[in-house]
């Protein structure tokens, strides 16, 4: 798990400066965001990854790795959100965005070590589509639980999603950027 956790600190750290740079062009605009419009735009993220698995084509220059970056950050913002409700204006400085950035990204890689303990390490077995069907089929469940106020009988609430797709991007960050190589047997070393 040593690699692991340096693979995600590594790909985070992008994540981390595309966010504190568009901060930067924008601030925390995303501020007036509903929780449901961040769903949605991770929706459009994840939609947009598996037209480009499925096609193989593209006709803006952007690829899967930008999207996966995308929705790590739209994920982080919807824990935000979650937490502090949305705002009808621009209510937080850029320092507060990022401290709120760090701090679910923190719990995040913390579920994340938590399952990737419990689990093995099996994601290094999967496919990166993989990751984006699974991060669509969250999507949908967490539309449910919007549909339904946020309620769950017996699921994991909108939370626990966002950092399920969290994590699935950033395991599909880390396969294109390390590539697929690496055994479980060389994570433990």
């Amino acid at each position: 798990m040593n690699v692991t956790n340096k693979q995600f600190d590594e790909v985070t750290a992008i994540c981390r400066d595309i966010y504190v740079r568009k901060l930067q062009d924008y601030g925390a605009s995303w501020r007036i965001l509903r929780p449901t419009s961040v769903t949605d735009q991770i929706f459009i993220k994840a939609n947009r990854i598996r037209t480009l698995e499925t096609k193989k084509e593209k006709m803006v220059d952007e690829g899967i790795f930008p999207e996966f970056i995308g929705i790590v950050n739209y994920g982080i913002i919807g824990l935000i959100q979650l937490k502090l409700g949305y705002a009808d204006t621009v209510d937080i400085t850029n320092e507060n965005a990022l401290e709120l950035y760090d701090e679910f990204l923190a719990v995040t890689k913390e579920l994340m070590y938590a399952k990737n303990h419990d689990y093995d390490e099996a994601w290094r077995s999967m496919r990166v589509s993989s990751y984006t069907d699974l991060i669509l089929m969250k999507i949908y469940r967490t539309k449910e639980i919007e549909g339904n106020d946020g309620q769950t009988m017996i699921s994991e609430g909108v939370d626990a999603n966002y950092m399920d797709m969290i994590n699935y991007a950033i395991f599909g960050l880390i396969k294109l950027h390390f590539g697929e190589c690496i055994t479980i047997e060389e994570n433990n070393q």
